[in-house]
């Protein structure tokens, strides 16, 4: 009885650290100073994230949007002259990326957070840095050529993602009567399309191709369809910090202008990246190449081809 009071207390005080923490960062000075006071930079990171954050062969986390994270921790370092600034990667998933971030365990998300109309009443967005949709992978053996070929079978789905949001919409629209199953992150949700358990797993393209570079079998998958959503990329931070805010669009913008932005995609995108040394071959998108012409933190939501 005891420990499920000890449960249940914690429970309620993380509930309550996510519904305030907004708050008690603007009324205790907001970010910067929480990063001053404890000489730490917090970023929250993805583990299968290809080639956006992920972990290598030596389990450290990198990625594209780590690399522009770690842009920003320098920025900070020299703004609060903190030449000894630590930082702390933080795991998060699908799920947990938003109540981590409002209750204050991190200070960035550097992954592939999609910046939706939705999300925008929760957290704020830096200037998008990549464009994707949501498309499917499927096994080639199974046939399966589009989405109206995925009726009455089953598909699975990273939990918290605009991508499940986006699937379930068609599904509804189309009546495909799918059997949805959920899993915790991408991995998983690609090894149950690997081991049959799902036929489909919809996901933003980028991040397909990045599991199929990396899996066993790369040549048994291919991806499918065309986009049902549209999904602008950002680095995540809190509501209501414009402090805050201010440095991280000025990172992000300075690497637009500066034409860091170029060098940083062709390492991830189009190089040989670790663990396998697998080249995506992947070149920017013109819809990339205008958001970077003219960044701003708008996005563009998950429901951009689809009525939600």
């Amino acid at each position: 009885m005891k420990r499920f009071t000890r449960m249940f207390t914690a429970l309620i005080a993380s509930v309550a650290l996510t519904s305030f923490g907004g708050t008690v960062f603007a009324q205790d000075g907001g970010t910067l100073k929480k990063i001053r006071d404890t000489g730490t930079i917090k970023i929250g990171h993805r583990d299968a994230s290809i080639p956006f954050s992920y972990l290598d062969d030596k389990q450290q986390p990198v990625g594209y949007g780590v690399d522009i994270c770690m842009k920003v921790a320098d920025a900070v370092k020299a703004q609060l002259k903190l030449p000894n600034l630590k930082v702390e990667f933080v795991p998060v998933t699908s799920q947990t990326r938003i109540p981590v971030l409002t209750g204050g365990n991190i200070d960035l998300e550097c992954g592939s957070t999609t910046n939706s109309v939705e999300r925008q009443k929760q957290v704020a967005f830096a200037p998008t840095y990549f464009m994707t949709g949501t498309k499917i992978v499927v096994k080639k053996s199974s046939g399966i050529k589009g989405y109206d070929d995925l009726k009455g079978k089953t598909v699975v789905f990273t939990q918290g993602t605009t991508n499940e949001r986006a699937m379930k919409a068609y599904n509804d629209e189309k009546k495909l009567g799918i059997n949805f199953i959920p899993a915790k992150d991408h991995a998983e949700s690609f090894l149950t399309v690997d081991t049959g358990r799902a036929v489909a797993f919809p996901m933003d393209d980028i991040i397909l191709y990045g599991l199929i570079a990396n899996a066993r079998n790369p040549g048994d998958f291919v991806v499918v369809g065309d986009f049902i959503s549209d999904d602008p990329y950002g680095i995540m931070m809190r509501k209501d910090d414009a402090e805050f805010k201010k440095l991280v669009d000025g990172v992000v913008s300075g690497l637009y202008k500066s034409g860091e932005i170029n060098k940083i995609y062709t390492k991830w995108f189009q190089s040989k990246i670790p663990p396998k040394g697998v080249n995506l071959n992947f070149p920017m998108s013109d819809s990339l190449k205008e958001a970077i012409k003219s960044p701003n933190d708008t996005g563009v939501g998950a429901c951009g081809r689809m009525k939600c």
